[in-house]
């Protein structure tokens, strides 16, 4: 598998992501966007095996967002220049990545390192459990380039920390350190600087443990934020129906029958 300024890492049944371009402080580029779609088809594939992915960036940051030096209608698969379509980009190629992130068959878990901004913390955010350092911060910059929250953050961030926080981070463009990110409950851990890839790994391996139906409960809980009651009752009705045809039901019946530990093998 051949991929550009991006690794995939693979141990056991969990799979590393890593935005691998430090140097721009993994800035979005349109390498490293057809990577990413090539990586994420891959953890997605039932023949794959993976059971976790683990989001993150190399070196001193997490991803610092869209790489604005391509913005001018260059390689960049993200927003052009005024000139052009702003939104074409975001379209053809962002969202389709956002799509496959939120469609995941297993639980993510983002380990955000430094700054994270933009369509960046776009991504982060994508993760089913968000884990900072604290270095970390989380930055809406749209304003200071003249363009407006994309990849999905005008959606998300509402509905995380609710419309007066999100108006401050889209409105004024500044900072949010990780630690504040936890109180407003943005994310769901902060940990020292070298701790925190081992604290999000830790997790992966918990979450690699559990039943199929974890991928379930993650697509539930997306779809629940915009469903009526009656139609989440509906949602859970055939949720259940396929974590009750799986082995791994089968294996947690029996499990707590003889009062053991369930060996889960996500089918």
């Amino acid at each position: 598998m051949q991929l550009d300024l991006l690794k995939y890492e693979v141990e056991g049944n969990i799979a590393t992501i890593t935005f691998n371009d430090p140097e721009a402080l993994n800035a979005m580029s349109a390498k490293m966007l057809a990577s990413l779609d090539i990586a994420l088809t891959q953890a997605a594939s039932p023949d794959s095996g993976i059971r976790c992915v683990i989001l993150t960036g190399a070196g001193r940051g997490f991803c610092a967002g869209a790489n604005v030096a391509r913005m001018d209608g260059g390689e960049d698969g993200g927003s052009n220049s005024a000139k052009n379509d702003a939104g074409a980009g975001l379209e053809r190629v962002y969202h389709p990545l956002l799509r496959q992130l939120r469609n995941m068959p297993c639980p993510i878990v983002s380990a955000v390192n430094g700054p994270c901004a933009g369509v960046g913390m776009s991504f982060a955010l994508m993760g089913d459990m968000v884990v900072a350092n604290k270095s970390a911060f989380f930055l809406q910059a749209f304003r200071r380039i003249g363009l407006v929250p994309d990849g999905g953050s005008t959606y998300i961030l509402p509905r995380l920390i609710g419309l007066a926080r999100t108006k401050e981070l889209a409105l004024m463009g500044e900072r949010l350190p990780a630690e504040k990110a936890l109180e407003w409950g943005l994310i769901n851990r902060v940990v020292e600087d070298d701790a925190l890839m081992d604290t999000a790994r830790a997790l992966a391996e918990e979450l690699a443990k559990g039943p199929m139906s974890l991928g379930l409960i993650r697509n539930l809980l997306w779809d629940s934020v915009d469903a009526t009651y009656e139609e989440q009752l509906n949602n859970e009705r055939w949720a259940q129906q396929k974590a009750g045809w799986s082995s791994d039901f089968v294996e947690g019946v029996t499990a707590f029958n003889e009062k053991r530990e369930a060996d889960f093998k996500g089918k």
